[in-house]
């Protein structure tokens, strides 16, 4: 089970003292590491921090499968005077490290990380009131916390947001995910990588090309050696091979571990959905109000997999549920 994993992993955990201590609400994150065990020796996961460091009520905002913590910055800032907020850059994305074994980038690590990154956060400071909100991937750690009530956490979740994402994830979503994750590929500038990941990202929904550009700048980096300005992705190739690793039929086993999650959830939960997504079917956000905890569910029209939380909407939507 993924408690287990989670047990084994948080045991070897480390931590390690906030690279700014400042506990002045900011306009941009302070950017910080935290050492995590893992089978292979272990990794270093980064985590942008917004607000005060001393408020106890901490936001967790974790990203979708070749996101980034920066996807949160909208949000973050129209909320982290009133909490102080958490983006991690999951193992193999961002800043953080890429894991030695490609088939480790799987919920169960990316769980006991996280794990030992509450813990860390609240020996910084007392938290007293947790939150959660989960894009896609995001959500299904977030299940994963929330659904085990016996995990060591400094306190308990108390509202779970499910960025278009539930128990039962479509087979042929993830078939077109695996269609073009790892292909990471040299862009000649900013504008080409973005222009590139808004091809196989339409679905988002509608954007700014302002809003876009945003969007992408975390999601590239220098590309190694190059003096020409040219990028790269910022994630690891190999979180692709565990997507490619999925069958239909592990698909159906993990469906009914993760429902068996759900179904544990003691906190508030709030499901968004696009209307038009292909891996949250309507009937399955129906059948989360149903069950368990019994979620709320707000859709956004004209968008599909997965609402990006940038406009004021979907920002809003997410704040009052948190905060009134």
């Amino acid at each position: 089970m993924i408690y287990d994993a989670i047990e084994t992993l948080k045991s070897g955990c480390s931590n390690y003292q906030a690279s700014n201590p400042d506990s002045r609400a900011m306009t941009e994150p302070t950017l910080n590491y935290l050492p995590c065990a893992d089978a292979s020796g272990g990794h270093r996961m980064a985590y942008w921090q917004w607000g005060d460091a001393a408020n106890p009520h901490l936001v967790m905002c974790v990203h979708g499968l070749s996101r980034q913590g920066r996807d949160f910055d909208v949000l973050a800032r129209y909320i982290a005077d009133q909490a102080r907020v958490v983006c991690p850059d999951v193992a193999g994305r961002g800043q953080s490290d890429w894991l030695k074994d490609p088939l480790a980038y799987q919920i169960p690590q990316y769980a006991a990380d996280m794990v030992t990154l509450l813990t860390h956060l609240g020996q910084q400071s007392p938290i007293t009131t947790l939150d959660w909100v989960g894009t896609s991937m995001g959500g299904l750690i977030g299940m994963a916390i929330a659904g085990q009530p016996g995990l060591p956490l400094p306190a308990p979740v108390r509202k779970l947001v499910l960025n278009d994402v539930g128990p039962a994830v479509e087979w042929a979503a993830i078939q077109r995910i695996a269609a073009y994750l790892g292909k990471a590929g040299h862009f000649a500038s900013l504008q080409q990588a973005a222009d590139a990941m808004w091809a196989v990202s339409t679905s988002f929904g509608p954007h700014t090309p302002e809003q876009w550009l945003d969007l992408s700048r975390p999601m590239v980096k220098p590309v190694p050696g190059a003096d020409d300005g040219s990028v790269m992705l910022h994630y690891d190739p190999a979180i692709a091979v565990a997507v490619r690793a999925v069958t239909a039929e592990s698909a159906r086993q993990g469906e009914a571990q993760l429902w068996a999650l759900y179904d544990q959830i003691q906190a508030q939960v709030l499901i968004l959905r696009g209307a038009e997504s292909d891996l949250l079917r309507h009937e399955t956000a129906l059948a989360m109000t149903q069950r368990g905890p019994r979620a709320r569910v707000v859709e956004f029209e004209g968008v599909g997999h997965a609402p990006t939380l940038v406009s004021p909407d979907q920002v809003s939507t997410v704040s009052d549920f948190l905060f009134v």
